[in-house]
Order: C-alpha cells, then structure tokens, then sequence
C-alpha cells in the first residue's frame, strides 16, 4: 500500500472507519494485527443493524477509498450471510450483522492484536 502517491496502510484502515462511521454502523473496532497476522496489518471490524445499512456500509467503504484510488482485491460473502469482507491488501474490512458478530467473535479471535480505535 505504501509508495508514491499511494495511502499508507493505517490511512486506508482510517477512511475505511470514516466511511463506516458516515453511514452510521455500530461498534467499529480498528485493530493493528502486524504482531499476530501473517496477511493483513489492520482489521475494521463492525456492525449493521439490517440487510441495507450493511449494504450501505459496504458501498460506502468501496466508495470512499476508491476515491483515493484504493480499490478492494477481492471482496467476499452474501448479505443473507450477515458477514461481508473487502480485502484491501494490507486492511481487511469486515461487516457484521450483530447476530453474526456474536457468533463469530473475531473481536475475541483476534484479542492479542493491538486495538488502535473503538467507536460505539
């Protein structure tokens, strides 16, 4: 991610916060997994209250940082899933339906990484 006129990670995970954070998802956890992940230096996790603010978080994530030229590597799941994921490469964004949140507890999974950010 980083280089000449590219974001640096960190940035990517903070506008995909912003982005969340403006179409008003709940419970957004920024995490600094480079001590524990092999993949990814940051996660954003959070949480939609239906089917459309997931979709609205969603588009709004792919949006915002595609304004800054950033576009996802890959995306995955369903809506009816509850969970939807976009790869940015060095950040991994994921979207939750509470329910799904609960069961998967990637917050839990995920516990040794270093929390840089919670807004509820």
């Amino acid at each position: 991610m980083t280089g000449s006129g590219r974001l640096e990670a960190i940035e990517v995970a903070r506008k995909a916060v912003e982005a969340a954070s403006d179409k008003q998802a709940s419970d957004i956890l920024l995490l600094d997994t480079r001590q524990v992940c092999g993949f990814a230096d940051y996660f954003v996790i959070c949480s939609g209250d239906s089917g459309r603010q997931i979709q609205a978080i969603y588009d709004e994530v792919g949006h915002s940082l595609k304004k800054s030229g950033i576009r996802p590597h890959h995306a995955e799941g369903a809506l009816d899933s509850g969970w939807l994921l976009l790869d940015f490469g060095d950040v991994i964004v994921h979207i939750f339906a509470l329910d799904e949140r609960d069961y998967y507890q990637l917050d839990k999974l995920w516990s040794q990484a270093v929390p840089v950010l919670r807004v509820q």
